[in-house]
């Protein structure tokens, strides 16, 4: 069997798959071309965008013949990763919620265009820290100032009543560093995204203090969210529609077959085990796009970033010029939501 023949057949089973959990079939061709066949989307090593790798075929279909992948945020997305998408180094991509608000509050050109999933990132302590209000004055490892890892921890930290300016100490390391001072006990916690969970927990390193996919009020929110270059949307919004519905049909594949999830993710060249990524991608609560309102969202975020004093603009303002809703409303309507 040619690899180029497997690829096709396991193509038709994962679209088969994601008409079991719900995605009535639509044909692309009912619909006018893309303004443009390119499509330029993110690439970060968080497993958590795993639907926009499992959507390159379902792209293809949409009518995009030149797909590229591009590595965006220094590798790390966040809010650096925001700007860059404002400023038209890629078109459209998973993001994760509080980054984006805090990009929108600093006027990036960017639109938000639905929800994809809730919570995956979990908070990884020493024993010594038992809940949230255990930081303060403890040393807490993050990717980078402004990284996804910050921002999150950030909002968390105000929601306790903490000060994430002045009563955490933060450090700034590599995930695979940081995961041997947290053993070591360098330093005092770390928040994961997915494989990194998956990871320490087979390795035994910290415990768990806060898990975003079951603990609330996080699990009742979207962690990643699609948004796309405003510019890119108003030029292209066929384009527009039929990227995001190849993204959200990615994540309904993700839900009913992690296995294909994880297996798009690695092919982009990750370092990752695979079964931390099987494994990821069985946790993380896909295909619940529907259940969710993307604004409540938002508002949550903007919020709690208002009050850690990273976001200035009142939470409807960054709604009310940084969302897009028509093509997700659209999709609501043909994929008989």
């Amino acid at each position: 069997m040619t690899a180029t023949t497997w690829g096709r057949r396991d193509f038709l089973r994962a679209a088969a798959a994601a008409g079991l959990a719900g995605i009535a079939p639509k044909s692309a061709n009912a619909e006018p071309a893309p303004e443009t066949t390119r499509i330029r989307v993110g690439k970060v090593p968080s497993i958590c965008i795993a639907p926009q790798f499992v959507a390159e075929d379902l792209l293809r279909a949409e009518g995009f013949s030149d797909i590229q992948y591009v590595t965006w945020g220094g590798g790390v997305g966040g809010l650096s990763g925001t700007r860059e998408l404002g400023a038209g180094q890629l078109d459209i991509t998973m993001n994760f919620a509080a980054p984006l608000v805090v990009g929108l509050d600093r006027e990036a050109t960017i639109s938000v265009l639905a929800g994809i999933h809730t919570g995956c990132f979990e908070l990884f302590a020493t024993q010594k820290i038992r809940t949230i209000t255990d930081l303060k004055g403890k040393r807490v490892n993050v990717l980078a100032l402004e990284s996804a890892q910050h921002i999150f921890l950030a909002s968390i930290a105000t929601s306790v009543g903490l000060d994430p300016r002045r009563d955490i100490e933060w450090v700034t390391r590599p995930g695979a560093e940081a995961k041997l001072l947290l053993a070591d006990g360098k330093i005092d916690a770390y928040l994961g995204f997915p494989p990194d969970p998956q990871e320490l927990r087979a390795k035994h390193i910290g415990h768990v203090v806060l898990n975003s996919a079951t603990d609330r009020p996080w699990s009742q929110y979207f962690c990643c969210m699609v948004a796309a270059n405003r510019e890119f949307t108003q030029k292209n919004p066929i384009a527009t529609k039929r990227a995001l519905r190849a993204i959200i049909k990615g994540s309904e594949i993700c839900a009913t077959d992690p296995d294909r999830g994880a297996k798009a993710y690695l092919d982009q060249g990750f370092a990752t085990s695979p079964e931390h990524a099987r494994q990821a991608l069985r946790e993380i609560p896909y295909g619940h796009w529907r259940e969710y309102n993307p604004e409540d969202t938002l508002r949550f975020y903007a919020l709690r970033l208002r009050e850690a004093g990273m976001v200035n603009s009142p939470p409807q303002k960054i709604i009310s010029h940084g969302t897009d809703w028509h093509a997700l409303d659209q999709l609501r309507q043909e994929l008989k939501v």
